[in-house]
């Protein structure tokens, strides 16, 4: 791979095995499928690479195949505010591409990821001809409304135990995340860049989950062990006790 091309001129046709980690293919009927897969392009992009730019006009759906993305945007004062990750699995930016209006936010690989687009043209082709990919896209806007409401949530939260718990159930939701599985490839520092805390406050909370059973830190990751306690109020009341 040239370093010294940007992610746009990486772009390449997907191998057989990059297309089993498209969600949504599989749904399509044949002839929405074949459409699909002529026009899939997919990057290798690295580390700091901008998938996407505030103020850009959008030119294809995303997704990750593999690797972590983030996404955020910059306020008035030059500040960085992160608003989710992007794990395996995971396609964003439907809204932005149903209203052909420009990005409103930054996409950046955190580590070496593959990210999948879909040409804005195929994508509203899809949507005009294909009931499976309407539903599909469907459920990806109930799910990431319900994701940014939580997000609101998790940024008045004092307790950094539950930033940690509500920001990592985010990222193993199953549907909009269905490359995660049960393990999610990240590091702490990646962790910490998502959530807004320091590596090592992050260090804490993880282990302060993993004490309670909701967690088990391995090697390059996280295993949920328990989702319904990361994301209820329960643990919260639990975390708040903890703190007192």
């Amino acid at each position: 791979m040239n370093h010294d091309l940007s992610l746009h001129q990486r772009r390449r046709a997907p191998t057989s095995e990059e297309l089993k980690g498209i969600p949504w293919l599989a749904q399509l009927q044949p002839a929405a499928r074949t459409r699909a897969v002529a026009s899939l392009l997919v990057g290798d992009a690295l580390p700091g690479d901008f998938v996407c730019r505030v103020g850009r006009p959008v030119t294809y759906w995303f997704g990750v195949v593999e690797g972590l993305l983030k996404m955020s945007s910059d306020n008035a004062q030059g500040q960085t505010m992160t608003f989710t990750g992007v794990p395996p699995g995971g396609w964003f930016g439907e809204g932005t591409a149903m209203k052909r209006e420009p990005y409103r936010y930054n996409i950046q690989a955190l580590r070496k990821s593959v990210v999948a687009g879909l040409p804005i043209d195929t994508f509203h082709w899809l949507l005009d001809h294909s009931i499976a990919f309407n539903r599909f896209v469907m459920h990806q806007l109930n799910e990431r409304l319900g994701q940014f409401i939580a997000a609101r949530e998790i940024d008045r939260l004092n307790n950094p135990d539950v930033r940690v718990a509500r920001s990592l159930a985010s990222l193993f939701n199953p549907v909009l995340y269905p490359g995660v599985g049960e393990v999610l490839r990240i590091t702490q520092q990646e962790l910490a860049y998502l959530v807004g805390l320091s590596r090592q406050r992050v260090n804490e909370a993880l282990m302060a989950l993993q004490a309670q059973g909701a967690i088990r830190v391995e090697y390059g990751g996280v295993r949920v062990l328990d989702l319904a306690a990361l994301q209820s109020s329960v643990f919260v009341r639990r975390a708040s006790a903890t703190e007192g």
